[in-house]
């Protein structure tokens, strides 16, 4: 009989196999496998990219469920990453109850985490990415698209610095960036200075100086093939985020700046082109249709994690998860300066599979034992699946809008759609670092303010056309703000000003008058003074005084058009 730790090691290696080999049963009836399986690749070529994103500065495993609604819009719709579930399932060729299934999809979540286990953790991202590298020591670049240093008690405490830790410790060849301006431009800029690789980020220029801020390409030799790395922060990093904290910085997809940068890597000779992402996969599915030489686009932002690269043109698209949960590999045949050949490999990083790396775990350690007491500090239970992501509503944003209610005395409480925040089962304690896993931002304060029903429609309105714009260059990324305290029904298809209607309070029943004030709380306010309590601790002080979370369904939102 299998021991459990034997099971973890089959599982999870099965989850690494592609969608063409033997079916999680048959492999399992055939053989024990082992960590190393999860390593096994069919290597090709000179050059090998390890590729991670979205960290969200993640240290240790965590639980993290994939949405259940991620809708695509005009050319992309039913398009991968816009499947979900059993389609996603159907279209990649994977079992229900696997491994894959498990690490891919939202499907039966609660029960196959409770087989499976946590994932992700940084030690255990560690043994992956030297496996590799011990593999392929000349071969090798790793690469990290981006939102690292913000998500966690201990990031926010450091102001990233435990993350830049991290980083160094893994060796890390270059990065590309977003929430990490969040930290303001002079926190940036000690940051940068502290690691030891590139900060790549091609559109980000000084506004008074007319120059970049940040180096644009980074040069590297692998296999005997010139490498050009291009980074490319977030376009909206000022409107989606606070302006006031890179008041002199400007951003932008800019696809002249990166035809540019493409021309510059060609004319200094390399063989390959990679860029280094955080746009958001169905902007550099766009830009890759639209701008030519870019061999690799290693997409972030919005969290897509896809076990089979996407061809657009010439250009494969690598989208590698999110929050630890993935490290990807591919391994690319160059020749005449073209991709000939290529394999690849979304690795789920199972932390009950993985040996973890010892260095890295004495760093986690000392990163988090100054403040292990308050991070594990419970503040109740939950009955239910807490998770965040999906297009419309996720039950912790469900927690959090209540808490805005309770705590703030509003009738209407509105919480950001950020995509980012791990994963609580049923039954699970709730501690101050699971709080902190989906509110640790540097602008936290939760308001209390009078809007009219016609603002707030103004707002859903403006957040809606960010998801659903048809041209994938007006879309910032998120998932549509989450409301608590009023309902309302949405037509996707629809242009700005006609998608949302039928709002109705829920504490009346009656419609949002569009000409009455309504007490409002919320919080992430990008406006410069926003005053109020931070929303770590508003929410941390709800679910302590209510003990035990139950979030009820849902319903509140009615979806047409999809």
């Amino acid at each position: 009989m299998l021991s459990r730790r034997e099971f973890f090691h089959l599982a999870a290696a099965a989850a690494a196999l592609p969608a063409t080999a033997l079916n999680f049963r048959s492999a399992m009836a055939k053989q024990k496998i082992m960590q190393q399986d999860l390593l096994q690749f069919d290597t090709k070529g000179q050059v090998t990219l390890v590729h991670f994103t979205d960290m969200h500065a993640q240290l240790v495993p965590i639980y993290f469920r994939e949405p259940t609604v991620n809708l695509g819009v005009g050319e992309v719709k039913g398009l991968p990453p816009h499947i979900t579930g059993k389609d996603f399932l159907g279209k990649y060729g994977i079992g229900p109850d696997t491994p894959q299934a498990y690490a891919l999809t939202d499907q039966d979540f609660t029960a196959l985490a409770k087989t499976y286990g946590k994932v992700g953790g940084v030690d255990r991202m560690a043994t992956l990415i030297k496996a590799i590298r011990a593999e392929r020591p000349d071969n090798t670049l790793v690469l990290d698209g981006g939102d690292t240093w913000q998500g966690s008690y201990t990031s926010l405490k450091s102001s990233g610095a435990d993350m830049v830790a991290v980083q160094n410790a893994l060796g890390l060849d270059a990065m590309t960036a977003h929430w990490e301006f969040t930290y303001g431009t002079d926190r940036v800029k000690e940051l940068q200075e502290m690691l030891e690789f590139p900060f790549l980020c091609s559109n980000v220029r000084d506004t008074e100086w007319e120059e970049d801020v940040f180096e644009a390409i980074s040069y590297f030799e692998r296999g005997g093939i010139k490498v050009a790395v291009i980074g490319q922060a977030f376009p909206y990093t000022p409107i989606a985020n606070p302006r006031y904290m890179m008041p002199n910085w400007s951003f932008g997809i800019n696809e002249d700046n990166m035809k540019k940068r493409v021309a510059d890597a060609q004319a200094a000779g390399a063989d390959l082109i990679v860029l280094l992402s955080h746009n958001g996969f169905d902007v550099d599915r766009k830009l890759a249709s639209r701008v030519d030489g870019i061999d690799v686009i290693l997409t972030g932002h919005t969290h897509d994690a896809l076990p089979a690269p996407v061809k657009v043109n010439n250009t494969l698209l690598i989208a590698s998860g999110s929050h630890g949960k993935f490290v990807s590999r591919l391994d690319l045949q160059v020749d005449g300066k073209k991709v000939k050949d290529y394999s690849f490999r979304l690795i789920p990083v199972f932390s009950d599979v993985i040996e973890p790396d010892k260095e890295m775990t004495a760093l986690v350690d000392k990163i988090r034992k100054p403040h292990e007491a308050e991070i594990s500090r419970e503040l109740g239970h939950t009955e239910d699946l807490l998770y965040r992501r999906g297009n419309f509503n996720g039950t912790f944003d469900d927690v959090i809008c209540q808490a805005l209610l309770q705590e703030r005395d509003a009738e209407i409480a509105m919480s950001p759609g950020f995509r980012w925040g791990a994963s609580l089962l049923p039954g699970q304690a709730i501690t101050v670092d699971d709080v902190h896993h989906h509110t640790s931002i540097t602008y936290p304060n939760v308001y209390r303010n009078e809007m009219t029903g016609e603002f707030l429609k103004v707002i859903l309105e403006d957040v809606a056309d960010n998801l659903f714009n048809t041209d994938p260059y007006y879309q910032q990324g998120g998932d549509m703000v989450r409301v608590g305290g009023m309902s309302y029904t949405i037509d996707i298809n629809q242009k700005i000003g006609s998608r949302i209607s039928n709002m109705t309070s829920l504490k009346d029943g009656k419609p949002i008058d569009p000409a009455k004030n309504y007490v409002v709380a919320g919080w992430a306010s990008v406006n410069e003074g926003t005053e109020g309590p931070a929303a770590y601790d508003l929410v941390a002080q709800y679910i302590e005084r209510e003990k035990v979370v139950k979030v009820p369904d849902n319903d509140t939102v009615k979806v047409i058009g999809a």
